[in-house]
């Protein structure tokens, strides 16, 4: 199995949090140490104890791994924007040595690092540089979040190609379903079955205070557990 996994998502809001919760619950209920990592996360809240960001709150919640808020979310924004355009107006430098030293550290305290991103696959952290370019330099295999949504099959396959063309695997993705009123539900898992590569790790359903749930039933962290990219 490889001890850490990128979780991209579609697009913003389909659920990329809810899914890495799950996929960290599936791993902890399967016996492995699993660590959550937000490298940047921007809409977040001052609160007494310093800034923090309830997507980063939710990973640190769930991974079975000791482990303090900064070193699950090293760069915590406060504006709800692009992570580029948060991180200048707050005079933040995003820099890659600091995420590739966070993820180190997490790495060497656990089994397994799941990490979630921001945004969609191309999100930008800077004016030049985009976080699926810190992705490609750490060679990650990437699990896809589709929010399953009018439109979604277009941005699945779209981003999908844009993961393989970067030279990474999407090595499972997983349906989240977030319009609960979305016709032909079955027949778009379908097809997104026959078109998108991977395996599909499962499927989220619709339901109030998703992230407050055991999640780990919806995930078969088997296909994972047998995915060896050291080969």
């Amino acid at each position: 199995m490889s001890n850490a996994f990128f979780v991209a998502g579609t697009d913003t809001e389909v659920g990329k949090t809810v899914c890495s919760r799950a996929i960290i619950q599936s791993a902890v209920a399967a016996g492995v140490q699993v660590a959550g990592f937000k490298p940047v996360a921007s809409g977040s809240q001052i609160t007494p104890v310093g800034t923090r960001n309830t997507d980063a709150l939710y990973l640190q919640d769930a991974s079975n791994v000791e482990l303090t808020y900064e070193e699950v979310n090293p760069y915590t924004l406060v504006e709800a924007s692009s992570p580029h355009l948060s991180a200048r107006k707050e005079d933040i430098a995003i820099e890659f040595d600091v995420i590739d030293s966070a993820f180190a550290h997490l790495k060497s305290k656990s089994e397994m690092v799941l990490v979630e991103g921001a945004g969609g696959w191309r999100v930008p952290v800077t004016d030049e540089i985009y976080l699926s370019d810190w992705v490609q330099r750490q060679k990650l295999p990437v699990i896809l979040v589709v929010g399953v949504k009018l439109g979604c099959m277009s941005h699945a396959v779209l981003t999908a190609e844009a993961i393989e063309r970067d030279g990474l695997e999407v090595v499972g993705w997983v349906a989240n379903r977030i319009n609960p009123g979305l016709d032909n539900y079955a027949d778009v898992i379908k097809w997104l079955e026959d078109k998108l590569p991977g395996q599909k790790l499962g499927e989220i359903p619709y339901m109030p205070g998703i992230t407050k749930r055991d999640l780990s039933s919806y995930i078969d962290f088997s296909l994972l557990a047998s995915n060896d990219t050291s080969k």
